[in-house]
């Protein structure tokens, strides 16, 4: 139970109707507590500190004006919802966040009616947002809607194909900008905030429509009036952008000043049409660490709330994103074609030191998934060699750019897919399950899948050679330990490698299915094939394997639905072997959050599971004998 003693108002918040219920000089406090508590709560979870920090005060101003749930708030990409996940009745399952059957770290649907709408991807809270607004004015009902969007998930096109339609509809919604990458500016001072509290006020609203009205049949004067209030609102307001596009801009407002941002909610609550509120806000506000290194402070692990220190994570190697960001410096130094391109995840995908050192050829597009694979694709058609460092569950925003832009045209880009797989704590919106369903698909791509970490540097530089789309796709973390070569050497195009060979069983596994299925196989002593290549597949291996065994594994970190198991099955019919194939994978349905480790055994892809799974396929009569796993007797059939 919450400690009453440290948090007096806090521990009565259970729900919105309580915040509510308090007295308006009570909510400084309540801040101070809730950003407390997220403090001492992600101390021993870990999760996203700094951004949550920087909402506090818009969660509480934003819960205590409007009449949530009936009214909708939507946050973008859920980063910063943690103080709106504690103000909804899950304080006390705050312990759990991110965990397996605990709290998502992400606004949930199914996990509370306070949470609107679903995300984890950015960019997708105002489009959401016109469609719940234009529900309820189909409904006649007065139900308000809210969007909080993030300054950098506003660098995303679909986000402005949201502001054009809604400002053409006419929508009645509020869009609150929380922009926490820039310092409050001068202008937002004592008179910039009296100036905003009466440009927001209903009497200023009435006035500004009426006179409108008024004047419209004597434009002269109109346009003296219009001119004046655009003077008046660049002193104020930075960004008129937003009233070209039909929004009624109001800001920019101190994100942290709870007193003032409940007062310029509640004007704006009265009126009608669709709003923009600018709100300047401070990432990692109120605890001095974050405050010094917001970007370090993101994303944290289990930490020490007095020093800010995260919890070291055992170190066997690097990992596969760390041998990216070493072999992309290794080929800029050998081929001044190479661009390095991200889409606003530079620390993510392994990119630092190559932007420090190459800074000409390093290009952050920002949220722009779309933009970062057809600007790719126009640096190949001009004989420049792109790497565009990408996550699988972001890829998969650019999926048309990928199939128009680079494959059809068979431009040489080279696409270097980190977090592919089960990605852990993230939970479902950020899985990279799908990346081998939908691309194999394509004419002309090349997909490889590494087993350890030499294989993906040797992986990324035949990809780079190679004269048309390629990639490479690896997981999240540390691989099996195998230390990556400074020395470059393409690989065979479609050769696939036999770790063992065994008997009556192959076992065909690709990427990071690799080490678990050649611990399995050892225990039945089954052939074990590293595939290396997702496509071109090995057809004349797999026909081999087909004549000289009874039954074809396949075992892959991807949905068995469309997978490398499917392509398997294909290479199979297409020369009319009848040899059953078994195929192994994550299962047709969203996985939930957990550790990869939980994720991969709940999957069945470690090694018992792979073991387990083929013994439960065959016969009684062959599984009688028992198997030994790392020791571990196990049981043959269930």
């Amino acid at each position: 139970m919450t400690d009453s003693t440290r948090y007096p108002l806090l521990s009565q918040i259970d729900y919105p109707s309580d915040l509510r219920a308090l007295a308006e000089q009570d909510l400084p406090a309540v801040c101070s507590e809730l950003r407390d508590f997220i403090i001492q709560s992600v101390a021993q979870t870990g999760g996203h500190l700094g951004a949550s920090l920087g909402t506090v005060e818009l969660s509480v101003a934003l819960h205590r004006v409007f009449n949530t749930p009936d009214d909708r708030l939507i946050w973008d990409v859920g980063h910063q919802a943690y103080p709106h996940k504690i103000l909804t009745g899950r304080r006390e399952a705050m312990h759990s966040i991110r965990q397996k059957d605990g709290l998502s770290g992400f606004p949930k649907r199914g996990e509370s009616e306070y949470d609107a709408f679903g995300v984890g991807h950015s960019s997708t809270s105002i489009s959401a947002a016109v469609g719940m607004a234009m529900a309820a004015q189909a409904a006649g009902t007065a139900r308000k809607t809210i969007a909080v969007i993030g300054d950098g998930a506003m660098t995303a096109g679909m986000a402005f194909e949201a502001l054009n339609h809604a400002g053409d509809l006419n929508t009645d919604m509020l869009v609150v900008l929380n922009d926490n990458h820039m310092s409050i500016s001068p202008n937002v001072g004592a008179l910039n905030t009296t100036l905003t509290r009466m440009i927001s006020a209903r009497w200023y609203d009435r006035v500004r429509r009426t006179s409108k009205a008024l004047l419209r049949h004597t434009p002269a004067i109109a346009n003296v009036v219009k001119r004046g209030e655009t003077r008046i609102k660049r002193i104020i307001a930075p960004a008129t952008l937003f009233e070209e596009l039909g929004f009624r801009y109001i800001g920019p407002v101190d994100g942290h000043d709870i007193q003032h941002l409940v007062t310029v909610l509640e004007n704006v609550r009265e009126q009608q049409g669709p709003i923009l509120l600018h709100a300047v806000t401070q990432k990692g506000k109120g605890y001095k660490f974050a405050e010094e290194d917001a970007l370090a402070l993101h994303a944290v692990t289990p930490f020490d709330p007095d020093t800010g220190q995260q919890q070291a994570t055992a170190s066997t190697g690097p990992t596969y994103t760390k041998v990216f960001g070493e072999w992309l410096c290794d080929m800029a130094e050998r081929d001044q074609r190479l661009f390095g391109i991200t889409p606003a995840m530079r620390e993510g995908s392994g990119m630092v030191e190559f932007d420090a050192r190459f800074p000409g050829r390093f290009i952050d597009v920002g949220i722009a998934e779309q933009h970062a694979v057809t600007l790719a694709a126009g640096l190949a058609c001009e004989q420049q060699r792109p790497v565009v460092a990408i996550y699988s569950t972001f890829l998969q925003r650019a999926y048309d750019q990928l199939l128009h832009d680079v494959a059809l045209q068979q431009l040489p880009v080279l696409f270097a897919i980190d977090r592919a797989g089960l990605v852990g704590p993230d939970g479902p919106t950020h899985a990279g399950s799908f990346d081998f369903s939908f691309m194999r698909c394509l004419p002309n791509m090349l997909i490889m899948a590494p087993a350890n970490e030499n294989e993906c540097r040797q992986m990324l530089y035949t990809g780079f050679l190679h004269k048309g789309p390629a990639s490479v796709r690896y997981p999240r973390g540390r691989g099996p330990g195998e230390p990556a070569s400074k020395t470059l050497q393409a690989l065979e195009i479609g050769k696939e490698e036999i770790r063992r060979r065994g008997q009556s069983i192959a076992i065909l596994a690709f990427g990071t299915m690799v080490e678990p299925a050649q611990e399995a196989g050892e225990a039945i002593n089954a052939t074990v094939v590293n595939m290396r290549f997702v496509k071109p597949l090995d057809q004349a291996l797999i026909d081999e394997l087909a004549d000289s065994h009874d039954l074809l594994v396949t075992v892959e970190e991807n949905a068995v639905m469309g997978g490398v198991g499917s392509a398997v099955a294909e290479c199979l019919l297409r020369e009319n072997r009848t040899v059953p194939v078994l195929m192994l994978g994550i299962p047709d349905h969203f996985q939930e959050q957990g550790s990869r480790d939980e994720l991969l055994t709940e999957c069945g892809l470690d090694a018992e599971g792979i073991l387990a799974s083929i013994l439960n396929h065959l016969p009684r009569q062959v599984s009688e004998p028992s198997f030994r796993l790392g020791g571990k007797k196990l049981a043959t059939v269930k």
